[in-house]
């Protein structure tokens, strides 16, 4: 071969190369994304390949895809997918995308552990975030053994759920997703928030308890602790009228007993019911939660105001406040203008 024919041939071969190289980049490195906003891909258990393919169809480029696919011929990812929520963010080169899910360097979701009233409720919230479907939450909820293995029953087992916002792996299983409340729930009760609960001679799952009802009683936290300070006034109360301490009396515990959250007015009638949770007939804090209380109700127990009020009714400008009492006197007088104002508009 002449010098000539062999310049030729190495112009031609570094061509070649340069062009292969070129593509390689191109494939590898260039954005994978056609979207301007970061994309998350969620891959479940029923997912294969071809259920892949179609959801990155959704956010991949063109060229984005075929390498994609390519990469994946040429490994077991198709043997070994990964479930998991994978954020695929603009100008993210292919490969990197493609070693995410191989690999299952996925991202967390933001869950806010909701404040509701029923585990149903709390089972289904959750599963809109997570991988985890409902039923399985909540067999878990209603499951003895479970609830024991973390120190509850099925009962206070709600307790273990503080609503706060965790950063969660979409695909955790149920075990490992109390587990973390579990922990969280610890980081929660700090030495600070477990003396105050002691110096009430309360539990933690009884200052929760409580939080939950003065949750049900009031938005408006600011007066929360006003609220907290009579119904502990009631729950300490000993004398020959309650050797058992007041009953605390508690509305909104007749409404979890009948399950009927929607009352606006609690009659006489409604006040028989045969519960554990019926605060009119049962001394003491009922058996658990009526709901997942805020962090604000538990800490307006806490710190609840030292007064010396045992009753309280809604005032009669629906203002969500309430006006107090040290007597059963000047209650039945506040009762009277909250029933009349109720009438006068209509609310049975």
């Amino acid at each position: 071969m002449n010098t000539k024919n062999k310049k030729i041939y190495v112009y031609a071969t570094a061509a070649c190369l340069l062009a292969f190289a070129s593509m390689t980049y191109y494939c590898l490195f260039s954005s994978f994304s056609k979207k301007d906003t970061t994309s998350f891909i969620y891959i479940d258990n029923d997912d294969n390949i071809d259920s892949v393919y179609h959801k990155l169809d959704t956010v991949a480029t063109g060229h984005g895809l075929s390498c994609f696919r390519t990469m994946v011929r040429h490994s077991k990812y198709s043997d070994n997918i990964r479930t998991g929520r994978y954020a695929i963010n603009p100008g993210e080169g292919t490969l990197k995308v493609f070693r995410h899910f191989k690999n299952g360097m996925q991202e967390p979701v933001n869950l806010t552990i909701p404040s509701v009233r029923t585990k149903a409720r709390l089972a289904s919230e959750i599963s809109k975030r997570m991988m985890m479907d409902s039923t399985t939450i909540l067999k878990a909820l209603n499951d003895e053994n479970v609830c024991k293995k973390y120190g509850y029953d099925t009962t206070t087992i709600v307790c273990m759920f503080i609503p706060n916002t965790y950063d969660i792996y979409w695909n955790v299983p149920v075990d490992k997703f109390l587990d973390r409340m579990q922990k969280e729930s610890k980081k929660f009760w700090s030495f600070e928030r477990e003396e105050k609960a002691k110096q009430m001679n309360l539990t933690p799952n009884e200052v929760i308890t409580l939080a939950s009802i003065v949750d049900e009683e009031t938005a408006n936290n600011q007066e929360k602790p006003m609220i907290a300070g009579m119904y502990y006034n009631r729950l300490m109360l000993r004398n020959a009228e309650y050797p058992e301490g007041m009953p605390l009396q508690a509305d909104p515990t007749i409404k979890f007993a009948w399950q009927r959250f929607d009352l606006k007015r609690i009659y006489n009638n409604l006040l028989s019911i045969k519960s554990p949770y019926n605060t009119y007939k049962n001394p003491g804090l009922p058996p658990g939660p009526i709901r997942i209380p805020t962090v604000a109700g538990i800490d307006a127990v806490l710190n609840h105001v030292h007064h010396d009020y045992l009753y309280m009714c809604a005032k009669e400008d629906f203002s969500g406040t309430h006006n107090f009492a040290r007597t059963y006197a000047e209650h039945q007088a506040n009762a009277r203008k909250y029933t009349q104002a109720l009438n006068q508009r209509g609310i049975k």
